[in-house]
């Protein structure tokens, strides 16, 4: 095979991929049919632990990977530094007889394999020492016309055994960030969940409640208005509970169509119903040995009511198109923000379900009914909304504004004050929170009604040039990326640009702070 071939279809192998072990894989293969090869090595020098880590042993009946390293002796070790590694060096060697070497012999004992000759390309100097690419034949003797081939590659080996090194590190790091990120993510849960806001004023009879059935295995259903923390109260039950460190699994009952609800609790098996491709876990296996928690029990249709009652009362499931009894230990805290017993009266819900799940309700209390608890709240959910909106300082507060707070009557409960904090935070990044749209008695949204009657009419694409004006303006003409207008406003940045560019917006290279 000519250089020129031969170097087009090495180099096809070997940069196949960012992971060169699996580039390598069908490489010997190839590389057959133009020399003898019974086994390639790729190894890299370990100067901080003086030893060789062999990344790949191949051959063409099998594929052995890792990183080992291989246990060498002095005079091995020193015989690397000088041959391998030496400046100026970065050249193609033959090797017969390498069990006489030290280095070549103790590597193939080491690895268990028999050779009678070796080529080896020394990839990497002593300022960068990279590895060595070495290919071994157990009976043939290599020829300089061979190693000739093998030494063109040694530029693209080089750079792609980098590539790799810098992917694996890459991965490794990535790795980390997930995991890192799980315990931080479960580290804020379990701090969030220590201990309620209000615990110890309006909520205090809740948190009594939660305290004693917490850590028994009953179940629990969760009663209050929209809004008023029932997510959050089912996960300070399961993290006050034995169960801590197992699965906590959330379900919105409301939100998944009929349709899929006995797939999406249950589970189904491969081939159950078209676009069943493969076995699903359901949410209550995924939660055994754990919490599940059923937000908006009410909204689930009367068949799948049923259903939950086989659960609760077998502790068992079969999956969707399965035959196979799976039992579980799954705790299950329930939440609504209807009148269950009502509905039981309707018709419109199971009385035996509602007896199975009514062990032990708590009612939460809407915040206009602890209305004490909103100085905690707000102190809480501005600093949480400053650290998203990335706003330095604390925010003046105007006159009165507590008083406001406190005086309105909180139709969307601890939800809405989330939003409206936000709300003022993007509207007023600068200015004192004065929060002058809140009117004691009323909702946002009826005051937003009210006051579109009342004041200065504009046209609709005025409205939003002026209200994206003031986001940006927050975000310092920053669109895309974390803290940007997009990501305020929740839209794509494309979107966000396609849209200022039909309201006559500048932005980008253009203006550094968009002009209206």
């Amino acid at each position: 095979m000519k250089p020129e071939l031969f170097f087009k279809k090495a180099t096809g192998f070997i940069f196949h991929s960012l992971n060169i072990e699996e580039s390598l894989t069908a490489f010997p293969t190839f590389l057959k049919t133009v020399m003898p090869v019974d086994h390639i090595f790729l190894e890299q020098w370990e100067s901080d632990f003086r030893s060789m880590k062999t990344y790949l042993v191949a051959s063409e009946k099998e594929l052995v990977t890792g990183e080992i390293l291989t246990p060498l002796s002095n005079s091995a070790k020193a015989n690397i530094e000088e041959r391998y590694f030496t400046e100026g060096t970065h050249k193609v060697s033959i090797w017969h007889d390498p069990f006489t070497d030290s280095v070549a012999g103790e590597m193939l004992a080491f690895h268990k394999i028999e050779s009678n000759s070796l080529i080896v390309l020394t990839l990497g100097n002593r300022s960068d020492p990279v590895g060595a690419l070495v290919v071994s034949s157990i009976r043939d003797r290599y020829t300089e016309e061979q190693a000739e081939l093998i030494g063109l590659l040694q530029d693209p080996l080089q750079i792609a055994l980098k590539n790799s090194l810098k992917h694996q590190e890459v991965i490794a790091l990535k790795n980390m960030f997930d995991r890192d990120n799980r315990f931080l993510k479960e580290e804020l849960r379990e701090q969030s969940v220590k201990e309620m806001i209000g615990s110890r004023l309006g909520l205090k009879q809740v948190t009594e409640h939660i305290a004693r059935v917490a850590p028994l295995p009953s179940p629990v259903l969760l009663m209050g208005e929209t809004g008023v923390g029932k997510d959050v109260a089912a996960s300070v039950i399961h993290h006050q509970s034995p169960r801590k460190h197992k699965p906590f699994i959330s379900v919105n009952c409301g939100a998944i169509p009929k349709n899929l609800i006995d797939s999406e609790l249950f589970g189904h098996e491969k081939g159950a119903f078209t676009g069943a491709l493969k076995q699903r876990k359901g949410r209550f296996e995924r939660a055994n040995f754990g919490t599940i928690f059923l937000d908006e029990i009410g909204e689930l249709s009367l068949d799948a009511q049923i259903r939950l009652l086989h659960v609760l009362q077998n502790k068992s499931i079969e999956r969707v198109g399965g035959s196979n009894i799976i039992e579980l230990d799954t705790r299950i805290i329930a939440a609504t923000n209807r009148d269950l017993e009502l509905m039981v009266q309707e018709g419109t819900f199971r009385e035996d379900l509602w007896f199975r799940l009514n062990v032990f309700p708590i009612q939460i209390p809407p915040l206009r009914d602890r209305r004490l608890d909103i100085p905690a709240l707000f102190h809480h959910f501005l600093t949480q909304k400053m650290q998203v909106l990335r706003i330095p300082g604390i925010p003046r507060l105007g006159n009165g504004v507590m008083d406001r707070l406190m005086e309105y009557d909180w139709p969307g409960n601890v939800r809405e004050l989330q939003n409206v904090i936000e709300r003022e935070l993007i509207l007023h990044p600068n200015d004192p929170l004065t929060f002058s749209d809140l009117v004691p008695g009323r909702s946002v949204e009826q005051q937003t009604a009210t006051d579109l009657l009342f004041d200065d009419i504009v046209p609709l694409d005025e409205a939003n040039r002026q209200y994206i004006n003031r986001v940006l303006n927050h975000t310092k003409g920053k669109i895309s990326g974390p803290g940007g207008a997009a990501e305020i406003l929740d839209v794509n940045a494309n979107t966000l640009r396609n849209r200022m560019s039909r309201l006559g917006m500048k932005f980008g290279t253009k203006s550094r702070l968009p002009v209206v």
